[in-house]
């Protein structure tokens, strides 16, 4: 399973909390690429509910990982 910020994008909007068969048909209904799909189908536990998407990619960026600084503009 891999996740990229692109992929990842693509459940921003799911509703969470959500276990995996609802994260799969959310996916499936918005016409979520392929690879999320897969990536999902990779979830090997099927009845835990997952709060967000830092749940299923720990490492997906937050807004206090990126440096912009909104007063400078």
């Amino acid at each position: 399973m891999y996740w990229t910020l692109e992929l990842a994008s693509k459940l921003e909007d799911a509703p969470w909390p959500a276990t995996k068969d609802e994260l799969l048909d959310y996916a499936n209904r918005t016409g979520a690429p392929m690879e999320v799909i897969e990536n999902l189908q990779e979830i090997e536990d099927e009845d835990e509910v997952y709060e967000c998407i830092e749940d299923l990619w720990p490492d997906y960026p937050t807004e206090d990982d990126f440096f912009f600084n909104e007063e400078e503009y």
